[in-house]
Parts: C-alpha cells; sequence; structure tokens
C-alpha cells in the first residue's frame, strides 16, 4: 500500500510532513539515487505553479537533488504538461512538477514524470517512499538556487500555437477563459490570441494565495455567466496547474470530461485520427458516454480513477484518446499527459471544421442522472471490512442491480471518501447515495460536512 503517494503524487499542506523541507530534499537525493539505480544521468527538470510555497519547495528539492550530484533545471511557472513534454523533449530523465492541481494554496504536492514524460510506476514509487521514510526528520538539509531558463515556456507555447497549424476557423471565435489563477494565466490567453480568437481572460492574477479561489475548473458557474453576458462562443475552465480543463457552451451549460471524450472521438473517428476502437476512461464516466460511444461502434474501457491509470491502458491497447470525466484528457499522439489547453484547443478545432456551436456538438451524449457526495474522514479502513458501510453498499447494488453504477472509494489526494451512484431516477440515486455516504459519515467521519464538491 502506498504511503507517500496518492493517485497524483504526493500532496499536503505545505511545510508539513510530508512537504516539510527535510522531506523534499530527501526526496530530491532519493530520486537522484533512483536514476542512478536505473543507469540514467541525474538531470532533472523542475516546473510549478503559481502558489507562495512553490519557490521555497523547489529551492529544497533541488538542494536534495544537487547534494546526490544530479543536476536540476527550472522551467518557472509552468503546467504540468509543459514539464511532461519538454522534460521528454530535452532529454531530462525525470521531470518534477511542484503543484496540488485544484487544491486551495495552503497545499502543495510534488509529482514526478519518467524520462518519456510518463508519470512514473507505482514500483518507482515505493522506491523513493522507502528512501524518503528512512530519511531522518529533522534539518532541513541546504537548499539550492536553481536556474531558470525561460526558453522552455517559449517552447510551449510555441507548440500549442502548431496544433491549430493549417485550422481555418470562419469567423472570429470569443472565447472566455478562467486560468484559475495558476499555471495556465501565464500561457492559455497569449497562445489564444496569437492563433487570431478573441479572448477574455479571467483569473490571471496569481498572487501566491487566490490560486483555484472561487475560480477554475471546480468553480465554473462565474464563468457560465460570462459566457452568456458577453455572447462567447466557448468558456474554457482550468485547475491550478491546468492539466485538465471544462467547458461552458454559448448558452451557458457547464460541461465535463465525457463531453470531452464523446466530441473528440465523434470527430477522430469521422477523420481517420481514432487508432483504435477504444476509448479509455475511469469508472466515474457516466453510463450515457458508454452507451452512446456503443452506438458509433466503439467500446469504454475503464480503469480504476487517476490519469496515470488511464495512461497506462491507453498504452496497453494502443489507444490514443482517454481522459476523466473531471476533465484531465490524454491525447497521445501530441502528448504524453493530460493537458487542458491543449485539449481546449483540439474542441475548438472541431467547433471550426463542423461550424456548429459547442452545444450541438454534444446534443448526441445522453447522460444518466449522477450524485457524487464526498464525506470527509478521520482514517481510512477498507469499506468491506466495517459492517455499517457493507450493509449499505450491498442494500444500494441490490437495489440498481444492473440498472446503474456504484462507486465508492477514498480520494487519493485528500482525506474524503467519494460516494457515486448513477441511474435512471434521480430521487431514487440521492437517496442511495446519501444512504452510503451517512453509513461512512457514521463509522468514519471527521466531523466536517459531506459535501457534493
Amino acid at each position: 500500500m502506498k504511503r507517500l503517494f496518492g493517485t497524483d503524487g504526493i500532496r499536503a499542506v505545505a511545510g508539513e510532513y510530508p512537504l516539510d523541507a527535510p522531506s523534499i530534499h530527501a526526496l530530491g537525493g532519493a530520486l537522484v539515487g533512483l536514476l542512478r539505480e536505473e543507469g540514467l544521468a541525474p538531470d532533472v527538470l523542475i516546473g510549478r505553479d503559481t502558489r507562495e510555497s512553490g519557490p521555497w519547495m523547489e529551492a529544497a528539492l533541488a538542494g536534495g537533488i544537487r547534494e546526490a550530484g544530479g543536476h536540476p533545471m527550472s522551467a518557472g511557472v509552468i503546467p504540468t504538461s509543459a514539464v511532461s513534454t519538454i522534460t521528454n523533449r530535452h532529454h531530462f530523465n525525470a521531470g518534477v512538477v511542484i503543484s496540488a492541481s485544484h487544491n486551495p494554496y495552503h497545499d502543495n504536492g510534488i509529482k514526478i514524470f519518467s524520462s518519456i514524460g510518463h508519470k512514473i510506476s507505482d514500483a518507482w514509487e515505493a522506491r523513493l517512499e522507502d528512501v524518503v521514510l528512512r530519511a531522518p526528520k529533522r534539518g532541513a538539509g541546504k537548499e539550492a538556487a536553481v536556474r531558470t531558463d525561460p526558453a522552455f515556456g517559449a517552447e510551449y507555447a510555441a507548440f500549442l500555437e502548431g496544433a491549430l497549424a493549417g485550422v481555418a476557423f470562419p469567423r472570429r471565435l470569443k472565447v472566455a477563459l478562467d486560468c484559475a489563477n495558476g499555471a495556465a494565466s501565464a500561457v492559455a490567453p497569449g497562445v489564444l490570441r496569437k492563433l487570431g480568437l478573441e479572448v477574455i481572460a479571467g483569473g490571471c492574477s496569481p498572487d501566491g494565495k487566490n490560486i483555484n479561489r472561487a475560480c477554475g475548473s471546480l468553480h465554473p458557474h462565474d464563468l457560465a455567466r460570462t459566457v452568456v453576458k458577453a455572447r462567447a462562443d466557448i468558456g474554457i475552465a482550468y485547475d491550478g496547474d491546468a492539466d485538465r480543463a471544462l467547458w461552458v457552451d454559448e448558452t451557458g451549460r457547464i460541461l465535463n470530461g465525457d463531453h470531452t471524450l464523446f466530441v473528440l472521438a465523434r470527430f477522430m473517428v469521422g477523420r481517420g485520427r481514432l487508432k483504435t476502437s477504444s476509448v479509455v476512461a475511469t469508472g466515474m464516466s457516466n453510463m450515457g458516454l458508454e452507451n452512446t460511444l456503443g452506438e458509433m461502434g466503439l467500446a469504454l474501457v475503464r480503469t480504476k480513477v487517476g490519469d496515470k491509470y488511464v495512461l497506462d491502458k491507453m498504452i496497453e491497447l494502443g489507444a490514443n484518446l482517454g481522459g476523466e470525466q473531471s476533465g484531465h484528457t490524454i491525447l497521445l499522439d501530441e502528448c504524453p499527459t493530460g493537458d487542458g489547453i491543449l485539449t481546449g484547443l483540439r474542441m475548438l478545432e472541431v467547433m471550426a471544421a463542423e461550424g456548429r456551436p459547442l452545444s450541438a456538438l454534444v446534443e448526441g451524449l445522453r447522460e444518466y442522472p449522477q450524485v457524487l457526495l464526498n464525506v470527509p474522514v478521520a482514517r481510512k479502513e477498507d469499506f468491506r471490512r466495517i459492517p455499517e458501510i457493507a450493509a449499505a453498499m450491498d442494500r444500494v447494488l441490490a437495489e440498481l442491480a444492473g440498472r446503474g453504477r456504484l462507486d465508492v472509494r477514498y480520494s487519493g489526494t485528500e482525506p474524503v471518501a467519494r460516494v457515486m451512484v448513477e441511474g435512471r431516477e434521480l430521487d431514487a440515486i440521492q437517496y442511495f447515495a446519501h444512504s452510503i455516504a451517512d453509513a461512512i459519515n457514521h463509522s468514519l467521519g471527521s466531523g466536517l460536512n459531506i459535501s457534493t464538491k
């Protein structure tokens, strides 16, 4: 069982274990040791989002890398996908992103990519955990100033601009952005303007503490109002590190990653770009997506939650399209990880090619009602080992009986249990979801309120 790493790297309150300076320093040294054991030069690229803790965490990590004989280089504030792409292009043997994605500013995290730009394997994570857990818990270790090369950011922007080379827009589309006061703010508005689009940019004033605060992919309602008021063609909401994107159509309707997979799958099939008859998603994707893709002759292959697991399954199947309902979309022919900005460009390409508004492009996706509840927990135990929770789950499974789906899991990044119930009748699935959430709260709850976020 993982002890430090979750579904998206290490994540915690910045400054507290395991994201205190000694642990981060130890992780830097452990990474150098791992690379050497694998016969790889310890050349490491580091990028970060806009959190106020990012600079000192970068210095602690670089100190550990350098003390162990490695060579750190910084790309500065940059999206997660840019670190993945540049690590691969410039032959770094590891890339590290300091970000807690959609979490509030006081949290931070560390994600690690391999030399080919993929998130490192569970086995590599376990080896790093062993070293960090054995390291002394006192003494910050020597920090190291690390050189930031702005050319990496410019190269990434050029890569994005090239993604729409040759795409002709029948008219100048108006795009409303919410950059979550995060990493996208340094890239997305400029790229879209350079491509000739009219851009209304919001969430572009990071101050170290306002990342994801009432903005971004977790809070798209203000963006929806902006889209309607400005008569924009599309709204795009990123998270803090810009590896995910959600949409608002021209009517103000908020759309998710299932809509992305539907729109892109149909478009790619029509142009011979889909390499297999499979699209990869997780257990959270709606049954409606599975059924609709099935009508197109495509299979929805599910994995456990986590974009790294989506990627693993895509590689296994030879698929080039996959993603999560939360907004991570992997376009494997172009980028080895989820890239919210790139995905937005591909959605704009579909709008340009088909000459239809986004609301029309998603019409064919018929979704089942879905309820997702988050239950803050004091500890994480096997649900099946707690009679009250197991009985509640069994009752719901018997009621659904092939007419819906149940997914109960712990978040890999937060002390939260997630309860998802899907079926044909909203009132019924709301009751089912709350019955399980109440059982979890009674047995494991931390005293905080159950929520839908």
